[in-house]
């Protein structure tokens, strides 16, 4: 195989390729099968053991969005009394609130 019969792709990650009328079709006929016609059968068991050491996926980072808020001067002085990183902290205890209010849902 020479450099000639080499052909190499770069796909932007926030502008993907537009999906074909065709691909779009076939997606929403496999979103309408049930799971009980999905054919699973080449998918290996895998043991609990393999899950023992699991972590959620490293390289994710949320998406981040700049805004406004006004909250009371006390609790902006604590979030700042820890020194640098209150707007990390503050993102940490509503992260925390949020999975704990989606778990009791």
């Amino acid at each position: 195989m020479s450099s000639k019969d080499t052909a190499i792709v770069r796909v932007d990650g926030s502008r993907p390729p537009k999906i074909t009328a065709a691909q779009r079709a076939e997606l929403k006929a496999l979103a309408a099968k049930p799971d009980s016609e999905i054919d699973v059968s080449d998918i290996p068991v895998l043991p609990d053991t393999f899950w023992e050491n699991a972590v959620r996926n490293p390289f994710y980072k949320p998406l981040k969005k700049q805004l406004t808020v006004r909250l009371d001067a006390d609790v902006l002085a604590w979030l700042r009394a820890a020194g640098a990183g209150y707007q990390t902290k503050l993102n940490r205890i509503l992260r925390q609130a949020m999975l704990k209010d989606a778990a009791e849902r």
